[in-house]
């Protein structure tokens, strides 16, 4: 735990590691969270102090009765002392507008976003098209066979 860190008001597991000098930190600096709390994937960190937050939801349609699949994507502070990275799994708070889009504030990081290794299941899937393709021509040739015996007997 970091020497005098704030209390946020929020539960935070892992508070972090060490300080730092941003105002618009909610542990070191004078910012105060309110509102709304959400969990998301960074999708991009290459801004300055910024990251973008990502996750999808579902949207039901009431004409079609159904579900779809919508994402959602937010401008947020990165403080220096948690500094997300692309892929993090992050909490994020809402705060007073930061700038034009950005009125979140990360306040924990969660973990990396564990990828299935496409490799894998790569394989899989081209040996079970090959599996379907090879029944598929062996229905073509007899069906031709049937039709060659058929055109034979005429």
């Amino acid at each position: 735990m970091a020497k005098n860190a704030n209390d946020i008001g929020i539960k935070v597991g892992n508070l972090p590691g060490h300080s730092c000098s941003d105002k618009n930190c909610p542990f070191h600096g004078s910012i105060k969270l309110r509102g709304r709390i959400f969990t998301g994937k960074v999708l991009a960190g290459r801004a300055q102090k910024t990251a973008t937050v990502g996750w999808e939801r579902m949207y039901y349609i009431p004409k079609f009765e159904r579900y779809e699949k919508r994402r959602t994507k937010l401008h947020v502070h990165n403080p220096e002392c948690i500094n997300a990275g692309e892929n993090d799994i992050v909490k994020i708070a809402e705060t007073k507008p930061l700038s034009k889009t950005k009125h979140f504030v990360i306040i924990e990081k969660l973990g990396k976003e564990v990828k299935v290794i496409a490799a894998d299941l790569g394989a899989e899937q081209k040996a079970e098209k090959e599996h379907k393709a090879e029944k598929a021509a062996e229905k073509n040739t007899a069906k031709k066979d049937k039709h060659k015996e058929n055109t034979d007997e005429e």
